[in-house]
């Protein structure tokens, strides 16, 4: 399975796909072979907020480790402990 590191040979135009009132969107047929997944299998999906990002198997990890160190990503998990606006309780 190639990573998305190998990415420049596959960008092209943005193109819109529709998502069912049940929430399910398919998965281009030339990235599902590209990736392996023609039976079907698992992705990984990132929610960054103002973007989902669905990658080959195991890659969402080592994005999110190249993005955010460890030790910024605890900083920041704990910097939003007294914000009233993300309050889960």
């Amino acid at each position: 399975m190639e990573t998305v590191a190998n990415y420049d040979s596959y960008v092209g135009e943005v193109q819109r796909y529709l998502v069912s009132s049940s929430g399910q969107m398919s998965l281009p047929a030339a990235v599902r072979h590209r990736w392996d997944l023609d039976e079907g299998g698992p992705v990984d999906v990132v929610d960054l907020g103002f973007a989902v990002l669905t990658l080959p198997p195991g890659e969402g990890r080592r994005l999110l480790g190249d993005l955010v160190s460890r030790d910024e990503h605890a900083a920041l998990v704990r910097s939003l402990d007294d914000d009233p606006e993300l309050a889960t309780t």
